[in-house]
C-alpha cells in the first residue's frame, strides 16, 4: 500500500496538526519526517487541545504505530515533556517510535541559535530559538550527536566530548559566554537515555515493512513549502518539501502515492522574510483575531494576508500535490469582498512564479483579484452543496488557480468541522 504524504504548501501554520488527526483514523502508520520542535501541531479532538511539537498527531489514536523518522532533529527535554502532558490527559505513548538514527538538539545548540539571531541584527531570521538550525548544521558537517549514540553511555562521553571542545570554543571566542561541562552534559542525559531507550527502534524498517504487507503509512510534515532550504525564502528557511520523506524516513519515493497540500483559506507567516500579499490595513487584524493567528511554539503574531495563488501553484508543482486540504475557511466567513493574489508586479513586469532571490521577492507588489465575500457562517456546514454559493466560487476558483483538485473543506478545528470533498483514505 503506497503512503500518503501531508504538506504544508505555505509558510507553515497551515492546519496540517488537524488534518493528520483526521485522518489517522484510517491508517496504520504516522510518521513525522522532518523539522524539529520549532514546529508546531494544534490538534483539538475529544480528548482537548493539544499542541504538538515532536510526536506525530496520529498520537491519539492507539492503534496507530507513530513514528519520528531520522530526519527529525530531537530536543529530548521537549519530547519528554510531550510524552508526559500526553499521559496527565489518559493518553499513553506506548505506541511511538524514535529512530536510532535521529540527531539530537543539544544545549550548546540552543545557545547557539539565540545568539547567532542577535549577532544578526537587522537581518535576523526570526527562528524560535530552539536550536533546530544549527542542530541540522552539525548533522550537515558531520558534527551531529545521534539517538544511537545516546543509548550507550560510553559512546555519548566520547562523542560529546570530541564535539564539545570544538563547540566551547565557539562560544567563549566568538560570543563571550561560559563553557558547557561534559559532566554535566552527560548527568542530563543519562536521565534522557533512561526515559528515551525503550522508544527507540530502526523504523525505517518498521515503515518498510508496514508498507510490504499492505499498511497505510501517513507522512506528516513540518512548517512549510515557502520554508524549504532550497525553494523556499532562502535564508528565511528552515524545512523540507515532500521529496525529503525518502532520506526523513528510510523509504523509496515511488511508496508516495499521494500528496495532499495543506493550503490556508488565506496566508499567514512568522518570522522574517518576504510575503507579497501581507497586509498591514484592518483586515489583517481582523484574519488575526479571528483565526487566533498567534504562534503555537512561540506565541508570536502570525502576519496575515490574502490567499496567494502564486505561492500556491508553486508549492503544487514542487510538492506533486494531487489534492489540496483547504483549512480555516470559516475564518473568512465575515468578510465582505475576499481577495487572491493571482500574479506579481516587478519592474513592470508580470510575474506567474516566486523569484528565488528573497530581496527580488521582497519588493513583488501583488495583483489581486476580488470576489464577493458570503458572509454567512460555515462552521456547522458538512457539505459542499451546502456552502453559499459564493463561498463555492471562491473554493473553485482556487483549484483552477493552483491548478489542483480541492479534497476536503476544514470549518474549525474540531475534526467533525470538515467537508469531505474527494477521499483521501
Amino acid at each position: 500500500m503506497p503512503a500518503i504524504a501531508i504538506i504544508g504548501a505555505q509558510w507553515g501554520d497551515e492546519g496540517k496538526g488537524k488534518i493528520v488527526d483526521l485522518l489517522a483514523e484510517n491508517v496504520d502508520v504516522v510518521v513525522r519526517f522532518s523539522g524539529g520542535n520549532n514546529a508546531g501541531h494544534t490538534v483539538v479532538n475529544q480528548f482537548g487541545q493539544f499542541r504538538m511539537h515532536l510526536i506525530p498527531s496520529g498520537i491519539f489514536h492507539p492503534n496507530v504505530i507513530c513514528i519520528i523518522g531520522n530526519g527529525v532533529v530531537i530536543d529530548p527535554a521537549q519530547l519528554l515533556k510531550e510524552i508526559d502532558a500526553l499521559k496527565e490527559s489518559g493518553i499513553e505513548a506506548r505506541n511511538l517510535y524514535i529512530s536510532d538514527r535521529a540527531h539530537l538538539i543539544m544545549p550548546y545548540h540552543i545557545l547557539q541559535d539565540g545568539l547567532e539571531e542577535e549577532a544578526r541584527g537587522s537581518r535576523a531570521i526570526g527562528t524560535t530559538r530552539k536550536g533546530v538550525g544549527p542542530a541540522f548544521t552539525d548533522k550537515t558537517a558531520r558534527m551531529g550527536i545521534r539517538i544511537c549514540d545516546l543509548l550507550d553511555a560510553g559512546d555519548f562521553r566520547k562523542r560529546l566530548s570530541f564535539v564539545l571542545e570544538y563547540k566551547n570554543r565557539v562560544l567563549t571566542r566568538l560570543y563571550d559566554v561560559q563553557p558547557l561541562s561534559v559532566d554535566e552534559l552527560c548527568e542530563t542525559f543519562a536521565h534522557f537515555r533512561e526515559r528515551l531507550a525503550p522508544f527507540v527502534r530502526q523504523t525505517d524498517a518498521i515503515a518498510r515493512e508496514a508498507l510490504s504487507e499492505g499498511r497505510k503509512v501517513l507522512l506528516e510534515g513540518a512548517q512549510g513549502t515557502m520554508l524549504d532550504l532550497d525553494y523556499g525564502t532562502y535564508p528565511y528557511v528552515t524545512s523540507a518539501v515532500s521529496g525529503a520523506v525518502s532520506l526523513g524516513l528510510g523509504m523509496a519515493p515511488t511508496s508516495i502515492e499521494q500528496v495532499v497540500g495543506v493550503f490556508k483559506a488565506y496566508i499567514t507567516r512568522v518570522g522574517g522574510g518576504p510575503m507579497p500579499s501581507e497586509l498591514h490595513d484592518d483586515c489583517s487584524e481582523m484574519l488575526r483575531e479571528r483565526g487566533h493567528e498567534y504562534g503555537t511554539t512561540t506565541g508570536r503574531p502570525r502576519r496575515c494576508g490574502w490567499f496567494d495563488a502564486v505561492v500556491g501553484r508553486y508549492a503544487a508543482e514542487v510538492n506533486g500535490v494531487t489534492g489540496v486540504a483547504l483549512t480555516k475557511f470559516d475564518i473568512l466567513d465575515t468578510f465582505e469582498t475576499v481577495k487572491i493574489c493571482t500574479a506579481y508586479e516587478l519592474d513592470g513586469s508580470t510575474w506567474k512564479k516566486p523569484p528565488a532571490s528573497s530581496e527580488l521577492l521582497e519588493r513583488c507588489k501583488p495583483v489581486y483579484e476580488e470576489m464577493p465575500g458570503w458572509q454567512t457562517p460555515t462552521d456547522r456546514i458538512r457539505r459542499l452543496e451546502d456552502l453559499p454559493r459564493q463561498a463555492r466560487d471562491y473554493v473553485r476558483r482556487i483549484e483552477q488557480l493552483i491548478d489542483c483538485p480541492v479534497s476536503l473543506v476544514s470549518v474549525g478545528a474540531a475534526r467533525e468541522q470538515t467537508i469531505p470533498v474527494r477521499k483521501i483514505v
